[in-house]
């Protein structure tokens, strides 16, 4: 009855059969193996378009430094109010970057809205140095409360980077979550929409230790090795994170990994549902869900073995809370079974 995170559990046995294979022998380090090339070929073909791939190890890391490679003198990069850049990584971005700023944006349930958006940009004009430069926007797929962007809000607020000449970023640490729950492809999630550059997220979905930069033109990807190097995230023997890629996306791993995290997030939300006890605050998209429940039935779950967390109300949510109700998140994962979902159900009043 793990519900607490996707980070929880543990490596896909696939994944972990690749790790131990790619234990033996030799390889070149620093990415420069046959099995990291064959693996950022994978990349080129998923997305497909050329892309430059830097492994790291966190997606916190993914996250900083492709801001950083985003960052101009003065750099102000704008994201949802709520987004994990700006709530859960420590300042990370800012170090790494060299003191650019976050800008929280407004948006409903986890989404930047995108005229708060360009009102937000338009408080930096490019001629008054006293308020910096608008460097990038970046947004969060799936967001930090489960929700999604649909492909069209994706292409709106790639338009609205457009219009004011700044690169968009996906933090992408369920990038499959979110993939697999809209049909679509990694090309239409992304550069088809206006999004220049993805953190590629596999850890939560079944990998060990394993992101990616992903940048959709190379041209633009100079500065990206300087800077890995730099935030000490170049792995001399990248290939285990490249072995994991390499697993992850044989015959389409990733995307049934994926898959059956939310479909176990839709039945955990059907059972929630069923307790007259419990109320959803909102419907999953992708693997984690969100439920109003009185602390006392919370603490008592929670005593019997339920693992998940309590959460702040997030912007844009509408309901009232009863006497004694708060909201908690749920997460599933690859290793989520229809029997732990079973079991809690069983608990609940």
């Amino acid at each position: 009855m793990i519900f607490a995170s996707d980070n929880w559990a543990g490596a896909h046995p696939k994944i972990a059969a690749a790790l131990s294979a790619g234990a033996q022998g030799y390889a070149s380090a620093y990415g420069t193996g046959e099995l990291d090339r064959k693996v950022e070929q994978r990349f080129c073909e998923l997305f497909e378009r050329d892309v430059a791939v830097f492994f790291v190890g966190t997606g916190t890391a993914a996250n900083s430094i492709a801001l950083a490679s985003l960052s101009r003198p003065g750099g102000v990069a704008f994201c949802h109010t709520e987004a994990h850049v700006i709530e859960d990584e420590g300042g990370a971005p800012e170090f790494l970057t060299g003191g650019a700023r976050l800008r929280g944006v407004a948006g409903d349930l986890g989404r930047m809205d995108p005229k708060a958006l360009d009102a937000a940009i338009r408080l930096h004009p490019a001629q008054f140095v006293h308020s910096g430069q608008p460097m990038a926007a970046t947004i969060t797929q799936a967001t930090e409360i489960g929700t999604l962007y649909g492909l069209d809000q994706i292409a709106v607020i790639g338009e609205v980077c457009r219009e004011h000449a700044i690169p968009l970023h996906l933090d992408g640490a369920r990038f499959a979550n979110a993939l697999v729950a809209l049909e679509t492809t990694p090309a239409e999630m992304t550069w088809k929409r206006g999004v220049d550059i993805v953190s590629f997220g596999g850890t939560k979905n079944g990998c060990w230790c394993a992101e990616a930069v992903v940048v959709m033109d190379p041209a633009k990807a100079s500065d990206l090795p300087f800077l890995r190097k730099r935030s000490a995230h170049l792995f001399s023997k990248s290939r285990f994170i490249a072995a994991q890629f390499d697993a992850y996306f044989e015959n389409g791993l990733w995307l049934e990994t994926a898959s059956h995290a939310n479909a176990m997030a839709a039945t955990l939300a059907d059972r929630l549902e069923e307790s007259p006890a419990v109320r959803l605050a909102w419907k999953p998209q992708a693997n984690e869900v969100f439920a109003l429940i009185h602390t006392q039935i919370a603490s008592e779950l929670q005593a019997r073995g339920a693992r998940f967390h309590q959460w702040n109300l997030p912007q844009g949510f509408s309901q009232t809370l009863n006497d004694g109700e708060a909201l908690y998140r749920f997460v599933t994962s690859f290793a989520t079974t229809p029997a732990d979902i079973e079991a809690f159900g069983a608990l609940l009043p």
